[in-house]
């Protein structure tokens, strides 16, 4: 196991104020967000009311990562979350990738998160009377693009979406500066400012405005669920999965990305008056009760109108409009707009001290690591953060690679819960404080393996049979990948006792990357060599484990 000490930073170490209940409203404060407010429609479109069970599959896979992130938090409770975990477990080179590999999943999702809370803002605005003009809140690409789309269809006079329309009078009525036209989404702007200026005073003001958030947004999910299910007809559950396995299995990036944020938890670690007891309940204590309100909300929509309707960005507030509740679709208006902020407002504390934590390292330079005297926080690498969220969200529209978020998060899961299995396997003192449940996979792996496999070829003979002939391989690479994977870790299960629960969490997550597509792939994998060639190129050489040999 590669040696990982806390390194103090200027004499500064970071302020030690968050309880349980604070992490558990910081974990339903990542979680409750985009997901339920958006995603959630998309994914009951294509798989019917059927998609709760995909809820289910999903937090289950993220309820083993969260215990694996549970038992690391608990032996090395510093920050870094994954990054300080895979260092711990394969040493400096893997750390450096699964670091990397993290900035994906924070500033991305970052940057769609803010898109997505300034269009829900600019309705909001809109509703009580102050129309934002659309040059101001829209970016330059999409207003770029909405306009050429636009003009092909005036030319062949056919009707305008909403969408291309508002594209449309952003480029048409927006000012010009030397010939360049003057297109960028303020609110973006000002929220990702905003949130950068209230993590840079302090842990304590981050976690009070959380808990704030928290409280008012799950009274409004609740109220969602408590009133909607008077409207709803059960008849809309038949039939309970319309498109069968293949619709369920097209959710899987939305409902991922729904649960993408518990993790984020753990980058608080030294912040923590008891991390060894307190963020391995709150991790898993917010991941049940978010499954629970998934659920719930999916059986209420799903029910309230057929779900063939529900492939639109604002399912929640479609609902009530459909059966005439506005002041309804008003307050979820105002709790989506609350949402999409707390989830910017964790997300934004997490990443800086990832960096910070790398920088301890060396693998960044020592700017990084450098802790406010007064404010106690890791004040340059939070600037950077916000720096690096805002200007892409001002400009540039990124949700067509808000798969990458979740890609980049998945393989985050993979590499911790193979960190538990091999620290369990090479080192069984390490546990000081919370243990993974041990449940010996020597038969239980296989077995698994083989009614997993038996059932596909059962069922599905004729696309199995399809399959391995290899009529587009690049395409079946992340399947095939997940397939050799399961083999090794039920022969290797069988051969060194693995635990049965890291293994599953290992395989589970490793099954959701496959779904994302071979592009999200392609670019993750491109992004992963970008990042090795700045290891070798700074990191070795100023690397602390490397100057200590």
């Amino acid at each position: 196991m590669a040696e990982h000490k806390h390194a103090e930073t200027n004499g500064h170490q970071l302020s030690k104020t968050l309880g349980f209940r604070d992490l558990t409203a910081m974990g339903i404060a990542a979680i409750i967000g985009a997901g339920i407010f958006s995603t959630i429609g998309n994914a009951s479109f294509n798989g019917g009311p059927a998609v709760v069970t995909l809820f289910v599959f999903t937090a289950i896979a993220c309820g083993f990562s969260a215990m694996a992130y549970a038992e690391f938090a608990s032996v090395i409770p510093i920050s870094g979350s994954a990054y300080t975990y895979a260092y711990a477990a394969f040493g400096e080179v893997i750390a450096w990738i699964i670091g990397w590999a993290l900035i994906v999943e924070y500033a991305i999702g970052n940057i769609v998160v803010a898109i997505s809370w300034s269009d829900y803002f600019t309705g909001l605005m809109a509703g009580l009377g102050w129309i934002i003009p659309e040059y101001f809140s829209m970016d330059y690409l999409s207003a770029q693009r909405g306009y050429n789309e636009a003009l092909t269809l005036l030319n062949s006079s056919e009707t305008l979406s909403l969408v291309q329309q508002e594209a449309y009078n952003a480029w048409q009525y927006a000012p010009s500066l030397f010939g360049f036209k003057l297109i960028a989404d303020l609110p973006a702007l000002a929220i990702v400012l905003a949130i950068t200026v209230l993590i840079y005073r302090g842990v304590k003001e981050t976690k009070n405005a959380s808990n704030i958030m928290v409280g008012l947004k799950l009274l409004v999910v609740v109220m969602v669920i408590v009133v909607g299910a008077f409207y709803v007809n059960p008849d809309n559950w038949s039939p309970f999965a319309p498109n069968g396995l293949s619709g369920i299995l097209k959710g899987v990036s939305s409902v991922f990305f729904a649960y993408i944020g518990f993790d984020a938890l753990a980058t608080t670690a030294e912040e923590c008056k008891d991390p060894r007891k307190d963020l391995p309940r709150s991790m898993i204590a917010s991941l049940i009760l978010c499954t629970v309100l998934y659920i719930l909300i999916a059986l209420v929509l799903t029910g309230m109108v057929s779900y063939k309707e529900l492939g639109v960005g604002d399912p929640l507030a479609f609902v009530f409009e459909k059966v005439n509740l506005n002041w309804m679709h008003g307050i979820v208006a105002v709790s989506a707009v609350i949402a999409m902020a707390s989830v910017l407002l964790v997300f934004q504390n997490g990443q800086p001290r990832i960096w910070m934590s790398m920088s301890r390292d060396g693998l960044l330079p020592k700017k990084f690591s450098a802790i406010h005297p007064k404010y106690k926080t890791p004040w340059f690498a939070t600037i950077i953060t916000g720096i690096l969220v805002a200007v892409p969200a001002l400009f540039m529209n990124l949700k067509e690679v808000t798969d990458l978020s979740s890609i980049g998060t998945l393989f985050a899961f993979v590499l911790v819960n193979a960190g538990v299995i091999r620290m369990e396997s090479h080192n069984s003192e390490y546990h000081t404080g919370f243990r993974v449940p041990y449940i010996n996979g020597k038969y239980y792996v296989p077995l698994l393996f083989i009614i997993c496999l038996g059932s596909f070829a059962f069922y599905q003979a004729d696309a199995l049979v399809q399959f391995f002939r290899f009529d587009d391989f690049w395409h079946q690479l992340p399947m095939l990948s997940f397939l050799l994977l399961s083999l090794a870790m039920a022969i290797l299960s069988f051969l060194r006792n693995y635990s049965l629960i890291p293994v599953l969490g290992l395989c589970s997550n490793f099954y959701l990357m496959t779904e994302l597509g071979l592009s999200n792939w392609i670019g993750f994998s491109l992004w992963l060599v970008l990042g090795l060639i700045i290891y070798f190129s700074f990191g070795v050489k100023n690397s602390r484990l490397n100057n200590l040999a």
